[in-house]
Formats: C-alpha cells, structure tokens, sequence
C-alpha cells in the first residue's frame, strides 16, 4: 500500500510511495505526530537526479528490516529539496555545524520541535568506507533520544541559537562594509588567484563549473583589460564545453565533475547549470566570437527546446544520472559498439572524441575533446555524432523530473533571450515568451508566485529567488520585445518582495513572511549556491527597473542590499560574485537608448554590446524619456534612427550608425587592451 507520499507534488517524493518506510510530507501533522508518540524525527532530503540519494533508497529505505528499524523509531519525513529550498538551505547548515560539511542526501535527527541534535549525509547498509551502517545509527540515535535526553536538549539548544546567524547578515560576519570599484578589481583579482592554470575553473576536485565566479571575472577583464582575466575564463569555458561535462552527442551539460580536468561527470543534468551556461557563454561570445561558445550555445538551446518543455509549456527541473540503475549507462560507450555503428568511419571519430579499446572510464568511453580546445569540426564528425545519437535514443533514458521550478525557469528564459538577441534568433526568443507564459499562467496568482508546480497543479510557495529570477527574465524580455507587459510584471513581483520579504536593513528574506512557521529560521544571505543568489539577482532587477523607469527608490533598494552585505562579499568574492556584479551594473552600467523602429541596424548593434551590464531601450523615435533618465529630453536628430550611450549621468553624443554605435560600446577600450 503506498505511503503519504502518493500524492506529492514532487516527482521525487512520488519515487518513494512504495517504499515500506512510513514517509510523510512536512507539515505540522509530522510535529503532532512526534509529540503524540515521543519520537524523534527522522528528516531526509534529497533530488531526483541525485545518485547517492538512489543509492541510498534502494539499499535502505527498500529494505524491510530497515524500513521496520525506521518505522518504530522514528517519525519519518521525505523532503525535496529542489521543492523546499527553504528547508534544505537551514538544515544543510545545521549540517555543516555539526560535521563541516553539506550534501545528499541529506539525513538529519530532529527533536520534537524541529530542531535538529544530529546529522549525516549518505549511511551505507553496513559498515564501510569509515561510517558505521545505516542500521548501527538508527539504533544509536533511537537510544540516545530516550535515555539521554538532557544531551539531546543541550544539542539542540545550541543549534538552535547557532542557527539564528542565517537570518541576520551581522552575525554571518557582515559589517555594512561599503562596496568600491576598488573592491571590484581586488574581487576580481582574488578570483583568478583561485582558477585552475592547467585545465581551468576552479582548484581541486570535485570541479562545479561556479559560472558566477567566471562571470566576475569576465566583467574584470572588460573593466580592466587584464588578459589573464580573459584567458581564466576562456580556459575554463574551453575545457568545459570540450570535456566530459559536455554531452556531445545530444548537447547539454551535466552538473559537475569528479575528476580535476573536466573529463569525469556526474551525469545529471540540471536546467539551472545549461541555462547559466547558455547566459555566459553567449556573452563571452559576443566578444571573442568563439565557434566553439557559438556551437555549444546552439546545441545546448536545441537540447533545451527538444527534451526540457513539459506539457504545460515550461521547463522541466532536470534529467537523473542513472539509468537502468548504472549512474552514466545511457551516455558512455565502448569502442566496439562505436565500431559497429560508424563503420569505415570510426577511425576519425575515434581520433577526435578519445576513443579506445580500454576506454577512459570504468572499461568504457566518455565522448570528449579535451585534447582538442580549438574546436575543429566537419561534416563527417557532424554525420557520426548524428549516428550515435540516433542509436543512443533507443537506449532506456534516464528519469526527468518533470516538476517546474519558477527560479529555474526564470534562469533559462533569460539566458534564451540573452542568446536570442545576441544571435538574432526570433524562434528563441518566441520560446522564451512561451515558457514566461506558460511559468506565469501556472505559477503567478495576483502577484504572487508559487515556487513549483507539478502537471499544472501548484506547489510550494514562492521564495525569493522565484521572485527575482522571474523579474529578472521580464525585465529582459522587455528590452528585448518592447512590452509594457513585462515591465509591469516586473513592477508587481518587486512590490510583493517589498511587503513581503525584506528585512529592516533593506535586505530580503529567503521566505514570505507568512510561510512555514515550522521553519526555525527564516534565511537572509546573498551568498552564491549552485544558482545565483536571490539577493544578488534582486540587486540587480532593482538596479535595471531604476535604469528602465528613473525610479531612484529601486537604486536605493538595489544599494541597501549591497551594503547589508557588503563585508562578506568584498572577503569572499567567489561566493558573493552575483551580488559584486549587480553592485557593478547599479553603479555603471551601460545604458543603451536606441530612438529607431525595432528593426533598425542601431538595435541590432545595441544587442551585439559586449558588457553583461548593458540595458537596453529600443523606442519609437519620438517618445519621451523619465525625468531622471540621463538621457531625458533628448531626441532623435532631424527624424534619422539616433542612439545615445549612457554611463551614469553622461550620455555620448548622437550617433546614427551602426559602426559607430559599435565603436562606443567597445570593451574592454583599446587602451585597456594595449
């Protein structure tokens, strides 16, 4: 019989219905349940393209004798953390109090009030690898929980203070330390000093692309004209897009890498990571016009378009790593089967894409070009990666998730119009517009947003990073259409953080003031996780409203946000790199006025600009500008197509060509260049 998780909203949860364990889903019958029966809760998190989390269900939470241990023991609760944020973002801090560390799953011991007294991540059925088995913890917990209680007590009440710190940007070390220019440089410095010089990215093992960190980086190297900036992170794009994090057959890259040269993924594949790549490597290749950047961009929309929509029009969350129970079976290959597909043509493709009878991974081959960074294709390869996906189709698939995310989401439709105004492709921004309406019709109730959906029925409420990504894409799509529609949508979810989330400093909360009460903390950072920060993102939506509608109350929102958090970002630039590139468009970003029909070569010239901090207005030539706009009063000259450039309160003199418009948005100048 299935348990409580039958009728989730989340696809992950659902995996776990049948499972003898007694899951149920968060929410105060689990608190009354635990006090009813004085047992402590047994709180799990995890996704569903994470293989540790299947790793872990197949051996533990399938198991009948495990299962039991469980059951008597333990209220047991099963959490999506793609689903509840909110929850995954306080206990995987409890966490890394306890042990140092965070992952998935997520295995946490809570007293009756939520409050956590011990934790871990993956247990093994037995005793292996250093870690006691999932069966010694259970009895061990269960023990501790009824006969020490005092200890458990004590623990608690020093996690509970201790996690009192994520609801207060003061206690997490920020002193309202003001952000600089200087800053600005020395952030990006510090953050070269960390990139890979051999294989790019980051230091170390694991690598995770960190595409915020390389997004600062490039905006230093057209700030400054460093070359080293630039060849950081063309490095790390090049190895990326060339390695085993790469799907190369059927485009889309997966989450990150074990090893520390880009060639060893964890193969699922995440539509927050394509859509930061999209966003980054599109905006990179304005500048360097890299085939590579163009042809990876291509191929990762076209994967997007082709296997992400759902039914409902939006995309889905994600695509597991396994697939008949082996992480990586439906992507990797041996020579003997690439062989029989290629024919006469394998020997050339083997050459290029590493291809070997012992293979380079577990007896078997991770398509890659890794010794191959300049990108040389032809026809024949085009042909024979064509044949191997056709044969790889008919392969058992991994899972996808179908849940929609809003924050995702909104990722991905900037980065589609990012790329579509970049490339001139009108099939993807019309998509883009698709997926907005689609988020919109679902997700959006008088503004206000419900972060994930499932088959069309909404789930949990919006948080944050909903709020700003999905602002965020309007404001974009609004520079690129025209639309007041999506200005004014904009304009709606910003008035709803402002009722409903911000703090008294002027930074925002994770969570809607009347959201969970169980939740111990509402969280209030601006620290980067595998997406950007929602206040980062947010800095910037307000800097881009003030930009677009002269509001100087949006710039003064977008500056108490960056001083709430200033001393932290200017310490660790890495892990506050969206919030360090908002503070840099809200002080100088570029504006674009274009007074010309929305079909005319200034436009196009407007959106080739290289600088990630453009903001762009396409207008009919005789509309006025805001008072407050630098360029108010300001007009077409003599009824030609006219653009002026902006920089704070400066503005170009006229120009009317597209060459010429061109030579003003230059970056880095020439003589940073040198």
């Amino acid at each position: 019989m299935p348990n409580a998780l039958a009728n989730a909203t989340s696809p992950y949860l659902r995996q776990h219905q049948d499972n003898p364990v007694d899951w149920q889903q968060w929410g105060p019958a689990v608190f009354a349940r635990a006090e009813a029966e004085q047992k402590p809760i047994l709180l799990s998190i995890g996704y569903a393209a994470c293989h540790w989390c299947h790793v872990m269900a197949h051996e533990s939470f399938e198991d009948q004798a495990t299962a039991a241990l469980m059951n008597e023991n333990f209220v047991c609760v099963k959490v999506d953390r793609e689903e509840r944020p909110d929850l995954d973002l306080v206990y995987q801090s409890a966490l890394s109090a306890f042990e140092g560390h965070g992952g998935w799953p997520l295995t946490m011991f809570l007293a009756g009030d939520g409050v956590p007294f011990w934790g871990g991540t993956y247990f093994p059925p037995e005793p292996k690898w250093g870690k006691p088995s999932f069966a010694q913890v259970l009895r061990s917990i269960a023990e501790v929980y009824q006969r020490s209680p005092d200890k458990v007590k004590q623990s608690t009440a020093e996690m509970a203070r201790a996690l009192q710190a994520l609801g207060e940007p003061q206690a997490q070390g920020s002193n309202g330390e003001t952000v600089t220019a200087g800053t600005l440089d020395l952030s990006a410095n510090a953050v070269l000093n960390s990139m890979d010089p051999l294989h790019g990215g980051l230091k170390g093992a694991p690598k995770f692309p960190q595409l915020t960190a390389l997004d600062l980086l490039w905006r230093g190297y057209l700030r400054t004209g460093i070359a080293a900036m630039q060849h950081a992170v063309t490095l790390g794009l090049d190895r990326m897009s060339q390695g085993g994090l790469y799907d190369h057959l059927g485009g889309g890259f997966a989450r990150y890498c074990v090893d520390d040269s880009w060639l060893v993924p964890h193969f699922e594949k995440m539509l927050y990571d394509n859509a930061q790549f999209v966003d980054l490597l599109t905006t990179v290749w304005r500048s360097t016009k890299s085939p590579l950047y163009a042809a990876r961009v291509r191929e990762t929309v076209a994967w997007l378009l082709r296997e992400m929509r759902t039914s409902q029009g939006a995309f889905a969350a994600s695509f597991d790593a396994d697939s008949e129970g082996e992480e990586g079976k439906f992507y990797v290959w041996t020579e003997a089967e690439i062989d029989a597909v290629l024919g006469q043509d394998a020997a050339a493709f083997k050459k290029a894409y590493d291809v070997s009878a012992g293979g380079n991974w577990d007896s078997h081959v991770i398509l890659n070009r890794l010794h191959d960074p300049a990108h040389t294709d032809d026809a024949a390869l085009a042909r024979a990666r064509d044949k191997l996906f056709a044969v790889r189709a008919k392969r058992i698939a991994p899972d996808r998730d179908d849940k929609v995310l809003a924050d995702w989401n909104g990722l991905a439709i900037s980065a589609l119009v990012n790329a579509a105004t970049s490339f001139a492709e009108p099939t993807w921004l019309a998509a883009a517009e698709e997926v907005f309406a689609a988020v919109v019709r679902v997700h959006d109730n008088d503004g206000v947003l419900h972060h994930s959906s499932f088959d069309g029925a909404p789930g949990a409420p919006g948080f944050l990073d909903d709020y700003a990504n999905m602002a965020r894409a309007a404001l974009l799509l609004h520079e690129a259409t025209g639309k007041i529609q999506y200005l004014s949508r904009a304009l709606v979810w910003a008035r709803t953080l402002a009722t409903d989330f911000i703090g008294s400093d002027g930074s925002f909360f994770y969570a809607h003031v009347d959201g969970d009460k169980r939740l111990l903390v509402r969280p209030r950072h601006a620290n980067d996780g595998p997406q950007p920060s929602g206040n980062g993102t947010l800095t910037g939506v307000l800097a881009r409203l003030h930009f677009l509608t002269a509001n100087a109350g949006a710039r003064a929102s977008a500056g108490q946000i960056v001083t709430a958090f200033g001393g932290m970002a200017s310490r660790y630039p890495v892990a506050y790199a969206t919030l360090l590139n908002n503070f840099e468009a809200l002080t100088t970003a570029q504006q674009i006025v274009v007074l010309a029909p929305s079909n005319d070569p200034l436009a196009t010239a407007a959106f080739a600009a290289p600088r990630p901090d453009r903001v762009i207005q396409v207008l009919a030539p005789n509309t006025a500008l805001p008072e407050g706009h630098p360029a108010h009063g300001k007009t077409a000259i003599k009824g030609k197509p006219t653009a002026y450039v902006c920089v704070g309160t400066t503005c170009s003199l006229p120009v009317h060509t597209a060459d010429d418009l061109a030579a003003l948005l230059q970056a880095p100048r020439p003589e940073l260049a040198a």
